[in-house]
């Protein structure tokens, strides 16, 4: 039996050009990794976070430029060798066929075997599951969508994505909604009893949605759910999620999160291509929701409805598969361990310097409060300067937050991040410590 181990080995073998579309040739990125030793088969998650052989092998599988470093993943991930190919294979396959042709005998079949892969992995029924080009436009098919009256409130908090924010503030300027927001604290509260409570209060009886993001893009902070969708629901409140940060990041069932609406991105954690994202819609909300463009009435009841764009690219969507299979392969709570173990490398080193705040928390689960994206305040450093200078002068890429409630660096590697980069990018945080930014 082919263990997750030699599957995550028998991915990365090198895809020859033509494999997979005999009598076509096409050209396509290097070849990725040979195969991955498995590590001992009764290491823990933890255990493996530490196997430098084991995670210098995956990152093998990718074919970025090692002059740099990126350490801003949470903006947005390369993908691995077997995606790109994937990609182009699809790609070669749209411009050799009519697109009728491709439209109805090929690519739609398709396109549903990775609406079901990804429904099974995540814990949902396929007709819940809207295939999108990112977390923004699944979100905003539930902003936009959902009917609201003026005066209806929509409850967020002041570190929701921008974006999101803005979709709101829209439909408030244009028709009289209201947008209701709280802060939350920097470094963020520990006790997810105390978020929950923060929702709960500010609550009105005008308040007809809730927006959550559940990982949270400055601070990494991974918000309580469950519980915050319980309690809303008390209250007939929908509560629609923000997962761009969480997919895919660390190991749970969406599914589990008893919400109403759930957008995430798949070129982020997930590795997919660029342009590439989910909707789900809980199935008693579907018909309620409209389409960010229209759609028959003949689609009131089915998740395609939120999928009427236009003609799309297909080798976008198709190409997930293989970032699917390519995440299977390492595993979740493998990836989450080893994300979390570098995220720890750094930070306490930095921390250590005396100089550093640190804005995130590194609470171990459970419960689960943090993720592996962090941020640092430098005192006297002024992070959107420290980040120029770190891509200017070293080829460290990083992102400055300068946000009205606090400032600081954010930080988030991925899994093919080796130590030897964050080491670099420490020993240089370290020169700015001691000596200031260069004139």
């Amino acid at each position: 039996m082919t263990t997750r181990r030699e599957a995550l080995g028998a991915l990365m073998l090198p895809v020859l050009p033509g494999a997979c579309t005999p009598r076509r040739q096409w050209v396509g990125p290097g070849p990725g990794a040979a195969r991955v030793p498995p590590p001992p088969g009764s290491s823990s998650p933890e255990e493996i976070a530490r196997n430098e052989d084991y995670w210098a092998e995956v990152a093998r599988a990718f074919t970025i430029d090692r002059s740099s470093i990126n350490l801003n993943n949470g903006g947005g991930s390369p993908s691995p060798a077997v995606v790109q190919q994937a990609m182009l294979r699809h790609l070669s396959m749209a411009n050799s066929t009519p697109t009728w042709q491709a439209l109805t005998s090929a690519v739609a079949p398709q396109r549903e075997v990775v609406r079901q892969r990804l429904a099974t992995h995540w814990g949902v029924d396929a007709e819940e599951l809207a295939i999108t080009r990112s977390t923004t436009e699944g979100l905003e098919i539930c902003q936009l969508g959902i009917d609201l009256a003026r005066g209806d409130e929509v409850l967020a908090t002041t570190q929701d994505y921008p974006g999101m924010i803005a979709t709101f503030k829209q439909r408030e300027r244009r028709e009289g909604i209201v947008l209701r927001q709280f802060k939350l604290p920097v470094p963020p509260a520990e006790d997810p009893a105390r978020i929950v409570a923060l929702y709960e209060s500010n609550i009105t009886p005008r308040t007809r949605l809730i927006l959550v993001t559940h990982v949270s893009n400055y601070t990494g902070l991974v918000m309580p759910v469950p519980e915050i969708a319980a309690m809303a629901r008390k209250r007939g409140i929908p509560v629609m999620v923000d997962g761009a940060h969480s997919l895919a990041h660390f190991d749970f069932k969406i599914s589990d999160l008893g919400c109403d609406y759930f957008a995430a991105s798949l070129h982020k954690w997930l590795f997919a291509p660029h342009g590439t994202g989910l909707l789900y819609v809980r199935r008693d909300k579907i018909r309620g929701l409209w389409p960010l463009m229209p759609a028959s009435p003949k689609l009131d009841d089915n998740i395609r409805k939120f999928e009427q764009v236009g003609l799309q690219p297909a080798a976008n969507a198709l190409a997930v598969a293989e970032a699917l299979t390519f995440h299977q392969a390492i595993g979740g709570a493998r990836k989450e361990a080893r994300l979390l173990y570098l995220r720890n490398i750094w930070t306490k080193r930095l921390l250590a310097s005396g100089r550093v705040k640190l804005l995130s928390s590194l609470r171990p689960a459970p419960p689960r409060v943090t993720s592996s994206i962090a941020m640092i305040e430098i005192e006297g450093i002024d992070p959107a300067k420290l980040s120029t200078y770190l891509w200017d002068k070293h080829r460290i890429h990083t992102i400055g937050i300068l946000h009205d409630e606090f400032r600081g660096l954010r930080v988030t590697p991925s899994v093919y991040t080796t130590l030897e980069e964050l080491d670099r990018f420490c020993t240089v945080v370290e020169q700015v410590i001691r000596n200031g930014l260069p004139a």
